[in-house]
């Protein structure tokens, strides 16, 4: 069965026994269960802004660039494309400033 509209060939989205044509309205019928739909799920992100919090997170010896302290937070952040090397961001233990490191 093809899941995309006979009429103008672009992709037919499902919405309950029906496919859909987003763009002229055409249905069709779905016929059999060999039909994966998948569906997107949320994902819960937390965010640290309490300073008093930020405890939770690994600690490593870094001399911070304003005030000189030697140890700080940090966390890796994926910021390109998976072939290349995560991005390091650091908080400082002492003033809280934060700066990166590729």
């Amino acid at each position: 069965m093809s899941m995309f509209c006979s009429k103008c060939k672009v992709l037919m989205y499902p919405e309950g026994d029906f496919f859909v044509c987003k763009k002229c309205g055409f249905k069709k019928k779905k016929s059999g269960s060999n039909i994966i739909v998948n569906k997107q799920e949320k994902r819960e992100v937390t965010l640290i802004e309490d300073k008093n919090k930020t405890n939770v997170l690994p600690k490593t010896k870094i001399k911070c660039p304003k005030c000189d302290n030697n140890e700080a937070f940090w966390i890796l952040r994926q910021m390109r494309g998976s072939d290349e090397p995560e991005s390091r961001f650091y908080t400082c233990a002492k003033c809280g400033y934060k700066w990166r490191k590729d």
